[in-house]
C-alpha cells in the first residue's frame, strides 16, 4: 500500500513537472518543444490539457487549440474559460461567443471573460447587452470591465455614468475613470477626479505621471512623481521614460542611477532610450551590464542596431539569443526590408515557427514596397489570420503597381473595411489617373457610412483639381469645413491645388489668406497655382512675400516660381531666380529646373541656347527637359533640333504616345508627310497606340467623361456634327490659321 503511494505521489509530481514545463515553453515560443513534450506524457490530468491548450491559443495557433479542446475526455470549468480566453487572445469573438453560449455553466470569470472579448473589440453595445444579462451584478469586476471598454473607445462620459451608478466601488473602479481621462490626455478633468478621490494607491499616481508625459508636462509629471508615497518600480520607469521620448537622455540617466532598485523593465527602459536618442554604443554598455536579460532586451538592442542600419551587427546579435522570439525576429526582417535585402529577410521569415499578425504584415509589405505583388499575395493567401493592415497593405501596393483592377477585387472581398481601406483604393484611383472612380468611391464611402479624413478628402480634392471640376470641387470644400478639417494642413493644401487648377486662383488666394498657420507646402502651392494661370508677376511677388515672412524656399518652391516666369515670358526674371537659386539659397538645381529655364528660353524662341544649355547641364537631362526642348521645336517649327531631342526622349518614354504625336505634329506642320508616316511606323513597332482624347464636363454637380472613340454615348452623333459646324463656321470666318496638327491627332 504504501508502495503504491509512493508512485502515485511520484507520478503526480512528475506530472506537475511536465504541466509547468509545457507552460514555460509556451511563454518563450517554443511550441513545438511544448508539443513534444504533451506527446511523450502517458499521464495526463486536466491542468496537461488547459496548458497545452493555453500555448497553442497564445502563440496564434487557435484552431489547434479547438482541436485539442475537443478531444479532451474530461473538461471542467477551467478549461471552457480557458478555450474562451484563447478565443479572446486571437481576437475571435463570434467563435468565443459560440463556446460561452454552449457553457454548461458560467462563473464571474466566463462572463467577464465574454465582456472583455466584446469591449476589447469595440462592440461595446453586445458587451453591454450581455452585461445587462449578469446574474450578479454585486461583484465591481465586470463593472470595471465595462467602464474600461467605453474609455478605450474614447466614450468617457458614458464610462462616468456607468462609474456613478455602480452599486459598489473599488479602488479599480476608480483608477479605470481616471486612467480614460489620462489615457485620452483629459489632464483637466483626470486632476480633477483624482483630487477627489476618496482612496488613491501607487497605480493613481503612476497614472498621473503618465497623462502628463503624455502631453508633454514633464514639469508637472516629475511633480507628481517625487509626491508619490511610496514609488514602486513603474512609477520610475515612467518618469525615465518620459525624460527619454523628449530627448532628455541625461536626466533619465540620472533617474535610473538614483533608483533604490531595478528589475529587468528598469535596464529595458534605460536601454529603449539610449536607442531612441541613436546612443547605441551607451545602449550596449548598459546592454552588457544588466544582471538579467528578457526577450525585450534582445528586442531592443537588435532594434537599435536596425535603427542605425547596423545589420550584420544586428542579425549576429539575434544569432546569440538564447532563444529566438517573434519580435526580434520581425525587427531583423524589417531591417532588410528597409535595405531592400527581401531574399536575407525571406530567409528569417521562413525560419519562424510560429509567426503573428505583424511579421506576416511586415513581409507582405517588404514584397509591396520591392514591387514583386506575386510573392506578396501568396503570403497574404497563407496567412489564416488577416487584419485590416494585411489587406490594406496589398490594396496599396497593387495600386503603387497600377494594378487597380486588383486592388479594387481585393477591397470587395474585404468583409469588413476601415478608412484606411478606402483611403489605400481612392488614392491608388487618383494616383492611376482614375478620378471619376476615386469621386465615385468617395461617394460610396459616405453611403457605408465611414466617415472620410483629411488623407480622403486630400484625394477627393486631388481629383477634382485634375478633373477640373469646380462644382465638386465646391461641395468638398463644404464638407471639410462641416467635418473639422478646415484648418488641417494637408487639406488646405490640397483646396488651394484644386482651386488653382479649377481657374479659381482668387478662390485659392482665399484659402492661403484664411488659414491660420500654413507651411511652405502652402505657399508653394499657391505659387504653382500662380503659374498655372499665367500670372508670373504674382507669382514673383508671392516668392518675395514668403522670403519677408521668413519662410526659407525650397526646390519645389523654384520649380513654380521659374514656371511661372516660362508661362508668361519673364526671361530677364527667370534667369535671375534661376542664378539666385545657387548663389543666394544654397540650392543645387535639379532637372525640374532646367526643364523650366529650357522651356522659358524655347518659348522665346531662344532654341540654341535652350540646346546649350542641355548640353552644358552637370546632371543628366530628363524627359522633361527633352520634352521641353521638343515642345519649343514644334512651336518654332525646328525639324532639325526637334528629331533629335524626340529620339533622346523616345529613350526614357518609348510608349508615350503624346511624345510621338509631338514628333509627327513639328513634321506635318514642314510638309514632310513621309516622315510623319514613318513616325507612325515607329509607333506600330514599338506597340505604342493612340490613346483616345478624353474630356470631362460639370453638369448639375456631376461630372460626365467623354472619349473621342466612344460612340456609344447619348448623342455622340449630334454632337460631331454640331462641332464639325463650328468648325467650319470658324474657318469662314478666319479664326482655324493652321489646323493640319490638329487634324493630325485624330487620324
Amino acid at each position: 500500500m504504501r508502495s503504491k503511494l509512493k508512485s502515485i505521489g511520484e507520478n503526480g509530481s512528475l506530472v506537475f513537472n511536465h504541466n509547468m514545463k509545457i507552460t514555460q515553453l509556451g511563454k518563450s515560443g517554443r511550441i513545438e518543444e511544448a508539443i513534444k513534450v504533451f506527446k511523450q506524457m502517458t499521464n495526463r490530468n486536466t491542468v496537461t490539457w488547459n496548458s497545452m491548450i493555453s500555448v497553442y491559443a497564445k502563440n496564434s495557433r487557435i484552431s489547434d487549440a479547438r482541436r485539442l479542446f475537443d478531444r479532451m475526455p474530461l473538461k471542467n470549468l477551467v478549461s471552457w474559460n480557458t478555450m474562451i480566453s484563447g478565443y479572446l487572445h486571437n481576437d475571435k469573438v463570434q467563435e468565443a461567443y459560440e463556446l460561452f453560449v454552449r457553457m454548461p455553466e458560467r462563473d464571474l470569470f466566463s462572463w467577464n471573460l465574454m465582456i472583455t472579448c466584446y469591449t476589447r473589440n469595440g462592440q461595446l453595445e453586445n458587451a453591454r447587452s450581455l452585461f445587462v444579462q449578469l446574474p450578479d451584478k454585486g461583484n465591481p469586476v465586470c463593472w470595471n470591465s465595462m467602464i474600461a471598454g467605453y474609455t478605450k473607445n474614447q466614450r468617457l462620459e458614458e464610462a462616468r455614468r456607468l462609474f456613478d451608478a455602480m452599486p459598489v466601488k473599488d479602488l479599480v473602479s476608480w483608477n479605470s475613470i481616471l486612467a480614460g481621462y489620462t489615457q485620452n490626455e483629459e489632464m483637466g478633468l483626470g486632476l480633477k477626479f483624482f483630487n477627489d478621490m476618496v482612496e488613491r494607491d501607487v497605480v493613481s499616481w503612476n497614472l498621473m505621471v503618465d497623462g502628463f508625459v503624455r502631453v508633454g508636462d514633464l514639469d508637472s509629471a516629475l511633480h507628481f512623481f517625487q509626491r508619490i508615497p511610496n514609488p514602486n518600480v513603474i512609477s520610475w520607469v515612467t518618469m525615465l521614460s518620459g525624460y527619454a521620448k523628449n530627448g532628455q537622455i541625461t536626466k533619465a540617466r540620472v533617474l535610473f542611477d538614483q533608483m533604490p532598485e531595478r528589475n529587468v523593465v528598469s535596464w529595458n527602459a534605460m536601454i529603449a532610450a539610449y536607442v531612441q536618442n541613436c546612443q547605441l554604443d551607451e545602449a550596449i554598455r548598459v546592454f552588457t551590464e544588466m544582471p538579467e536579460r528578457n526577450s525585450v532586451s534582445w528586442t531592443t538592442m537588435i532594434n537599435g542596431y536596425v535603427r542605425i542600419g547596423k545589420l550584420d551587427e544586428a542579425r549576429d546579435l539575434l544569432n546569440m539569443m538564447p532563444y529566438k522570439n517573434v519580435a526580434a525576429q520581425t525587427a531583423m526582417i524589417f531591417g532588410y526590408i528597409q535595405c531592400m535585402r527581401m531574399d536575407e529577410a525571406r530567409e528569417i521569415f521562413d525560419q519562424i515557427s510560429s509567426r503573428d499578425v505583424v511579421c506576416w504584415n511586415t513581409m507582405i509589405a517588404g514584397y509591396a514596397q520591392s514591387k514583386r505583388m506575386d510573392e506578396a499575395n501568396r503570403l497574404f493567401k497563407q496567412m489564416l489570420k488577416k487584419d485590416f493592415v494585411s489587406w490594406n497593405t496589398m490594396i496599396a501596393g497593387y495600386a503603387q503597381e497600377g494594378k487597380m483592377d486588383k486592388a479594387l477585387r481585393l477591397f470587395e472581398e474585404m468583409m469588413e473595411r476601415n478608412v484606411v481601406s478606402w483611403n489605400s483604393l481612392i488614392a491608388g484611383f487618383t494616383q492611376n489617373g482614375l478620378y471619376m472612380d476615386a469621386l465615385r468611391h468617395f461617394f460610396f464611402m459616405g453611403k457605408e457610412g465611414k466617415k472620410p479624413d483629411q488623407s480622403t478628402f486630400a484625394c477627393g480634392l486631388s481629383a477634382c483639381a485634375n478633373l477640373a471640376a469646380l462644382q465638386v470641387g465646391k461641395q468638398f470644400h463644404h464638407l471639410v469645413v462641416k467635418s473639422g478639417y478646415g484648418n488641417d494642413l494637408f487639406v488646405v493644401n490640397a483646396l488651394i491645388t484644386m482651386y488653382a487648377k479649377c481657374g479659381r486662383i482668387s478662390s485659392a488666394d482665399q484659402v492661403f489668406k484664411d488659414t491660420d498657420a500654413v507651411d511652405i507646402v502652402s505657399w508653394n502651392s499657391l505659387i504653382a497655382g500662380y503659374a498655372l494661370n499665367g500670372y508670373g508677376k504674382e507669382a514673383i511677388q508671392l516668392f518675395q512675400e514668403m522670403e519677408k515672412n521668413g519662410v526659407h524656399p525650397d526646390l519645389v518652391t523654384f520649380v513654380g516660381v521659374l514656371s511661372a516666369c516660362s508661362h508668361s515670358g519673364l526671361i530677364d526674371q527667370g534667369l535671375k531666380l534661376f542664378k539666385c537659386m545657387t548663389e543666394e539659397y544654397s540650392i543645387e538645381p535639379v532637372a525640374e529646373h532646367y526643364a523650366c529655364i529650357v522651356d522659358l528660353l524655347g518659348r522665346a524662341g531662344k532654341l540654341e541656347e535652350a540646346y546649350q544649355l542641355v548640353k552644358g547641364m552637370p546632371i543628366k537631362a530628363n524627359a522633361g527637359t527633352w520634352g521641353a526642348l521638343l515642345g519649343a521645336c514644334r512651336i518654332h517649327k525646328n525639324l532639325e533640333l526637334g528629331k533629335f531631342a524626340a529620339e533622346k526622349l523616345f529613350q526614357f518614354e518609348p510608349h508615350k504616345n503624346s511624345n510621338y504625336v509631338l514628333l509627327s505634329n513639328i513634321h506635318a506642320e514642314t510638309g514632310s508627310w513621309n516622315e510623319v508616316e514613318e513616325v507612325r511606323m515607329l509607333m506600330k513597332e514599338r506597340g505604342v497606340e493612340k490613346q483616345p482624347g478624353c474630356s470631362w464636363i460639370e453638369v448639375k454637380n456631376q461630372v460626365h467623361a467623354f472619349f473621342s472613340d466612344d460612340s456609344a454615348k447619348p448623342k455622340t452623333a449630334a454632337i460631331c456634327k454640331t462641332l464639325m459646324t463650328l468648325t467650319a463656321e470658324m474657318r469662314n470666318r478666319g479664326y482655324m490659321p493652321d489646323i493640319k496638327s490638329s487634324l493630325l491627332d485624330y487620324r
